[in-house]
């Protein structure tokens, strides 16, 4: 079974150790692995869509497996899955998506964002908190993290950081991955990062606000680049403005934050059934202050929302 006739799905599960006792072993680990790939890959949800679609599709999964005690019900599913590593399986399974993967295009934004499945675990139990990893233009999710909360977003997206190949690529994150420590090790990785500011830095954000009002009152005084977009969709019209700036020296300890070069505001303005409501948002960046890419760059950094979450 292979992708691009290249990559064999079938060695990419040998270095998964095997916890169940070999005597009583009736399905072959490794095919079992296979088999519940192609069917998650093919839409299914849960161990109980895997076994229907796995015994729709026998004939054609005997074509590159043997399966000699046919397709193992949705309980074995669940118990394999359950007993073996999950650090094994997802090593292995991140080294198959960057075989069949293309390499990611160079300023490819890689939305790093943290989700809570609100039905995940049992009654009354901590919900499982996924930190994933998203390229927005691809359309794949290149990594992601488990924590226990949300408040342990900001140790688990450096170590999902360190899995990842993102040299070339635009990091995004929203306010509760905007640490110094964060942006070093998207820097580290060879990208370069835009991070939204919000309470989570107090101190720098007030810092941003004061210089805005600054610049509501005089813009034609402070250099700055600008751009615009508007959209039209299904009876709703959004303007958003991008202003960037690279006065650092303006900022409450700039020097905290490695190689920026930027910041920006982007004010949303959205009229939808005669009804405007605005927001403004603020940036750091190591980009380069240019206005119409970190209109861009943001914008695909909410795909996160509307192409994963959902």
């Amino acid at each position: 079974m292979e992708a691009g006739g290249r990559v064999r799905l079938m060695d990419v599960w040998v270095g998964v150790r095997d916890p169940r006792q070999a005597k009583k072993v009736e399905h072959d680990l490794v095919e079992m692995l296979v088999v519940a790939v192609c069917a998650v890959l093919s839409g299914s949800d849960g161990f109980v869509e895997i076994e229907v679609w796995a015994k729709e599709k026998l004939d054609w999964l005997r074509q590159y497996l043997k399966l000699e005690h046919g397709i193992p019900c949705h309980d074995t599913f669940g118990r394999v899955f359950a007993a073996i590593d999950p650090e094994e399986f997802g090593a292995a399974f991140l080294r198959w998506v960057g075989q069949v993967v293309p390499t990611l295009r160079r300023e490819e934004v890689v939305a790093i964002d943290g989700k809570t499945s609100r039905r995940s675990g049992k009654a009354g139990a901590t919900p499982l908190h996924l930190v994933s990893a998203f390229a927005a233009q691809a359309g794949v999710v290149l990594g992601q993290r488990a924590t226990a909360a949300k408040s342990n977003e900001k140790t688990a997206i450096p170590e999902l950081l360190t899995t990842l190949a993102l040299e070339g690529c635009i990091v995004t994150i929203d306010a509760m991955g905007t640490q110094p420590n964060i942006a070093r090790a998207i820097r580290d990785r060879g990208a370069d990062y835009v991070l939204a500011v919000k309470d989570n830095q107090p101190t720098l954000a007030e810092s941003i606000e004061d210089f805005v009002s600054a610049f509501d009152a005089a813009p034609e005084r402070t250099p700055h680049r600008f751009h615009e977009v508007v959209e039209k969709d299904h009876g709703r019209l959004e303007v958003r403005r991008c202003h960037v700036f690279d006065q650092l020296d303006c900022l409450h300890a700039p020097e905290r934050w490695p190689d920026q070069r930027s910041f920006a505001m982007i004010t949303s303005e959205r009229t939808i059934g005669g009804k405007t409501s605005v927001e403004r948002r603020y940036y750091l960046s190591s980009l380069a202050p240019d206005a119409e890419r970190m209109n861009r760059v943001v914008r695909q950094h909410w795909r996160v929302e509307n192409s994963l979450h959902w």
